[in-house]
């Protein structure tokens, strides 16, 4: 599957539906004097400017690396999202404000059966577009298409609503039209600020899928050799690259020759199984022939997890007069730090003949 194609052509797709809708939309809406279907003729527009500004992206995304962007360019597709979020946002402040007008000095609408077929069609096109926007964009990960067939979604309901606009009017001849249009300038407003902060969210850098980073995880320990697989940190370039670092647990005693074979197989087996490139395999030495190291190993792992907003201990390792582990913090603690002072001075408490070197880990996957 060419992703880059997928996204054009549903893009395409979006833009002729979008288009032939808002044409049919703004002369209805004109001949009946109704703000809604004009308003929603308008967003169809905006709908479809949108997919072109998807189509335009998702291009730029798939240069090729260069010396300046030698990770890709695979981040212009949040950029895009972006762009799509603001137009949105400013599709529905503009509405708002014709809606405003249209209370101040209303005007009555003149719904007829075109109006009202072409109002239905454009539910249901709006509904079969929108399912199948996002559906295709969450299985080639374009958060444009999700944005946007979130986007078709809520027209479908807006769209609706009109409807029933029309049936209130014909049946009790109240007119609701510039009430309506200011509720869907609302929740156009509304839909533009979710896919804004969504996208921001990911250009700022979120924390890595859970099923994802236990998945990693599972398969660097599933190597011959690796007793754990922790402290797992992700970068994301785009949606087709991932790239980043993990510490694995292996016995004390391999030699340089086999940990450099053990690493590169870890590499191999993650980029096979996840795509993802591990740029760094760190690694933490497990005492094997030590019956004391293994004694004191569970009792300060006791010390440790005993406390609140500890998730993990791992890294143990006892070297003549040196204790050292990893202890990984939640963020819902009220003072991470002096959380780990204090396990630091528990642990000293307990064996004051050993030197302490304690890391306290960010919590960063699960």
């Amino acid at each position: 599957m060419n992703r880059q194609k997928v996204i054009v052509r549903t893009s395409v797709i979006g833009i002729l539906a979008n288009v032939f809708l808002a044409a049919f939309k703004a002369a209805v809406g004109t001949i009946s004097h109704s703000i809604a279907i004009v308003l929603d003729a308008v967003n169809n527009l905006s709908d479809a400017l949108s997919s072109v500004i998807t189509i335009v992206g998702t291009k730029l995304a798939g240069k090729k690396p260069d010396k300046k962007h030698p990770y890709g360019h695979g981040r212009i597709e949040y950029i895009t999202a972006m762009v799509i979020s603001v137009i949105v946002l400013y599709a529905g402040v503009t509405s708002l404000v014709e809606s405003i007008k249209k209370i101040i000095r209303p005007e009555t609408p003149d719904y007829g059966v075109p109006a009202l077929v072409i109002v239905g069609v454009a539910v249901l096109v709006k509904v079969v577009l929108g399912r199948f926007v996002g559906k295709t964009g969450e299985k080639v990960h374009s958060e444009s298409l999700i944005a946007s067939g979130k986007d078709a979604l809520n027209d479908s309901i807006i769209s609706a609503a009109t409807l029933v606009a029309a049936a209130v009017y014909l049946l009790w001849h109240v007119s609701l039209e510039a009430w309506l249009g200011a509720v869907i300038s609302v929740v156009i407003v509304k839909s533009g600020l979710d896919l804004l902060r969504e996208t921001l969210s990911l250009i700022l850098g979120e924390r890595v899928d859970n099923e994802l980073a236990l998945a990693i995880k599972q398969t660097a320990a599933a190597v011959p050799g690796v007793g754990g697989a922790y402290d797992l940190i992700l970068h994301s370039y785009g949606p087709e690259m991932t790239m980043g670092s993990i510490h694995v647990e292996v016995p004390d005693y391999l030699t340089a020759a086999e940990i450099d074979t053990l690493e590169r197989q870890v590499v191999d087996a993650v980029l096979h199984e996840h795509g993802v490139i591990l740029t760094g395999v760190s690694i933490y030495s497990h005492n094997t022939t030590d019956d004391e190291a293994a004694a004191i190993r569970e009792n300060v792992r006791k010390l440790v997890m005993a406390h609140d907003h500890v998730l993990q201990m791992h890294g143990f390792y006892l070297h003549e007069n040196l204790i050292q582990f990893d202890v990984v913090i939640g963020f819902d603690a009220a003072d991470r730090r002096a959380l780990c002072d204090q396990i630091i001075a528990e642990v000293r408490a307990a064996y004051p003949a050993y030197e302490l070197r304690v890391t306290m880990d960010n919590d960063m996957s699960d």
